[in-house]
């Protein structure tokens, strides 16, 4: 029997866990297939909502964030970056380099889940998830600042949306609002940390969880909505 779920991603671009979460609930969604499908929505969450343009220099941060030392922080990202290789994810050498304010990529990710929402009815889609998977490769993989418009612009035209919709995105408020309400709904939920997945609007999938998690539950779901 044919199940469809609604899956809603509440992530940001520059968490780690995000991604590593993704892969591994991508071959969960793989190995439950063709009986379980799902739609996907990326939804906005800011770890560092007052992180100014300029960033902030990334151990420091962390450090200062979670009060863990300098080699507890090196300790993460090698625990991180080998969940990443177990998923088929390779993160680039972030030791040093900085972390940003991510708003403008989820006005972006707003325009692109519309996008979206416009080409359904056409069969078509995709954009939301494919400029998500961008974004990451940008901030992990090669180094990229996501505050930085031509940076982002760039990745508009890799993934083939319109830069020129994306620039007036940018150099205006445009979305500010939604973006800012549906953070502010996931958060009165009681969604504090992420990767949190919530399927159907009701069950709630928390944290980097391994590809097995995500499949058992997945089909514990599906079985309860046929």
């Amino acid at each position: 029997m044919h199940t469809q779920l609604t899956l809603d991603i509440v992530s940001d671009v520059s968490c780690p866990w995000c991604i590593v979460g993704y892969k591994a609930l991508e071959q969960a969604l793989q190995n439950v297939a063709p009986d379980i499908q799902a739609t996907i929505t990326w939804q906005p969450f800011e770890l560092n909502p007052q992180m100014p343009m300029q960033g902030q220099e990334i151990v420091e941060h962390i450090t200062e964030k979670y009060g863990i030392s300098e080699e507890q922080a090196a300790q993460n990202r090698e625990t991180i970056k080998q969940r990443g290789l177990s998923v088929g994810y390779e993160f680039g050498e972030r030791g040093g380099g900085r972390i940003y304010n991510t708003f403008d990529a989820h006005r972006l990710l707003h325009w692109a889940h519309e996008l979206d929402q416009e080409a359904h009815s056409k069969g078509t889609g995709g954009n939301q998830t494919a400029l998500k998977l961008a974004l990451f490769d940008l901030y992990f993989q090669q180094e990229g600042n996501p505050s930085d418009h031509q940076q982002l612009l760039a990745v508009v035209e890799k993934v083939g949306l319109n830069v020129d919709q994306a620039k007036h995105i940018l150099a205006t408020d445009k979305y500010a609002v939604d973006v800012r309400k549906i953070q502010q709904h996931y958060q009165s939920a009681g969604v504090s940390s992420v990767p949190a997945v919530i399927v159907n609007n009701k069950h709630l999938i928390s944290g980097g969880q391994p590809v097995e998690v995500f499949e058992a539950a997945l089909r514990e779901i599906a079985k309860e909505s046929e």
